[in-house]
């Protein structure tokens, strides 16, 4: 990076030179380029020429693993698109034969926390699917006898399964990944690949939580990075390890458990989602107070609580309530950390908060997602203040400016602003956009979005814009899949597809009306759906 005087600053490298040194023979032009160590850097300081350098002097080469682009995101609002190129960026040059978080200092390894948060985020934007199969592996490799998995894949740290092993939100990747693998590309072999490991990791994590499920004991990241602050009445938005580990636990439980299921193990699925149920009855009677406080009433306590189903139904409206209750009580901004961060935006927008989780994707002042942007940034900070206000730099210990972990919140946006998500199952749906659902939300002053995944079976979009009283939207659907399409606060009887009323279109599978909101089930094709708006939908 520069500093605030405009001097090369590399403090953050810590014990990494990043630098190449080069004599040249004098023999006429000469190139040179490296072939056994790469370096992440924006800016290049360059000296001993005997001549003053031009754009022509030195060429970068962006190295990563060969991954396809598969997925892309174009909104109205420019500062948006550079986020989604920013996230695009850190993970080709962080994709490098295994996922790490950052290619520049002296670490570049693969941290399972960091690439469990960004795994749904990275499967839309490339074909990540031999990429993951392969790390995977490399994960059931190191695992520990006993189940515990390392922080890092490959694990040069050494270490038992107490050491360097076995922290929640981080050895969970050895189940989440497989899962998201699962649901993004719909390939079993993934699961049946990595089951033994991800029944070790469950069965490991459940003798750390004890007789009562409560995961108290060992070292915990936590909510790695959450904000902290000088203000005494507000040290810090701090979530006890003891609420994310329980929480993890009875995540994994119920993934495993989902994981079963697809693989015809019946008997296990029925254990691992009684564990599930007994974790979660552990995690109300410990950390859930009957007012519907989450332990230390922090964001991620209510983002984990709400997306990994821990609350009683009669609780969820409340909790969610107090999450947007904290929101708007720091100006509309954030405060989470490496686990809390990529479920945020989902509960709110999923509980009725949509235009919050708006304005807090579009939030530009510290901390949020795009006031790194305002400070020029081109890929994803470790830190959500790497440069503070006064433009000062956080800590040179650990201050990344190209770490992908934060970068999750694209999922939010690939499902929410482009619309498309994958249906898990259920009403004839099936993993790998077998059958999808195209459900974009307008929000935050926004008038158009087009989103598009080259999936398994052919390109999938969804495009909308506001047109003066019309909501627009064009969707095309891949041969052999089908898409469960939802226009919200609407009635059917405003609503057309290619200038006729839903009633009297042929090859509509199903239209009705879902509450406030428009179904539409439709199979392969393209197709133009126009709302006729009384109200702009709600966002």
């Amino acid at each position: 990076m520069l500093d605030r005087d405009g001097n090369l600053y590399t403090g953050n490298l810590r014990g990494a030179s990043q630098t190449d040194r080069y004599t040249p023979s004098g023999g006429g032009e000469e190139a040179y380029e490296p072939h056994f160590t790469f370096h992440g850097f924006r800016y290049v300081g360059v000296a001993g020429l005997a001549e003053p350098p031009d754009t022509a002097t030195i060429t970068g080469i962006a190295v990563s693993s060969d991954l396809a682009q598969t997925g892309q995101l174009v909104t109205s609002d420019s500062m948006l698109n550079r986020l989604q190129q920013n996230i695009v960026w850190g993970q080709r040059s962080n994709f490098l034969d295994v996922p790490t978080d950052c290619p520049q200092r002296d670490e570049r390894l693969g941290w399972t926390g960091d690439a469990q948060v960004f795994a749904r985020t990275a499967a839309f934007n490339m074909d990540v699917a031999g990429f993951f199969a392969k790390w995977l592996a490399d994960v059931a490799a190191d695992q520990d006898p006993s189940g515990s998995v390392p922080w890092v894949i490959p694990n040069p740290m050494g270490g038992d399964s107490v050491h360097f092993a076995g922290t929640a939100g981080w050895a969970d990747a050895a189940v989440i990944i497989p899962w998201t693998m699962y649901l993004t590309y719909g390939d079993r072999r993934v699961l049946e690949r990595q089951y033994a490991s991800m029944r070790a990791w469950v069965e490991y994590a459940r003798r750390r939580a004890g007789s009562d499920l409560i995961w108290r004991p060992g070292w915990q990241f936590g909510d790695w990075l959450a904000l902290h602050t000088d203000d005494p009445s507000y040290p810090g938005a701090t979530t006890g390890t003891d609420l994310i580990a329980t929480a993890f636990l009875a995540h994994s439980a119920d993934l495993l458990a989902r994981t079963a299921t697809a693989l015809g193990r019946n008997t296990d699925a029925q254990a691992y989602g009684a564990l599930f149920l007994a974790v979660r009855g552990a995690f109300d009677r410990e950390f859930v107070s009957s007012t519907g406080r989450v332990g230390e009433n922090t964001q991620t306590a209510y983002a984990l609580a709400l997306a990994f189903d821990l609350l009683p139904d009669s609780l969820v409206p409340i909790a969610a309530e107090r999450l947007a209750q904290d929101v708007r009580a720091r100006g509309r901004h954030l405060t989470t950390g490496f686990l809390g961060t990529p479920y945020l935006l989902h509960v709110l927008s999923g509980n009725g908060h949509s235009a919050l989780a708006f304005d807090l994707l579009t939030q530009r002042t510290y901390p949020s997602w795009l006031y790194p942007l305002t400070r020029g940034a081109t890929t994803m900070w470790e830190r959500w203040d790497g440069i503070r206000p006064d433009s000062s730099f956080q800590d040179p210990g650990m201050n990344s400016f190209n770490h992908y972990a934060f970068g999750a919140v694209g999922d939010w946006m690939y499902r929410n602003i482009g619309g498309i998500d994958v249906d898990p199952g259920g009403g004839g749906g099936a993993p790998g956009y077998r059958r999808s659902r195209i459900a974009p939300r307008p929000g935050a002053g926004l008038t158009s979005a087009s989103a598009s995944l080259e999936t398994l079976y052919g390109l999938l979009t969804s495009a909308w814009r506001l047109e003066r009283e019309r909501f627009v939207l064009d969707v095309t659907v891949p041969a052999n899949t089908s898409a469960e399409v939802t226009l919200w606060d609407t009635q059917v009887d405003r609503v057309q597809e290619s200038g006729l009323p839903l009633k009297a279109v042929a090859g509509l599978r199903d239209e009705h009306q879902r509450g406030k909101d428009v179904v539409v089930d439709v199979g392969s094709g393209h197709y133009e759906f126009t709302v006729t708006l009384g109200q702009q939908p709600r966002p």
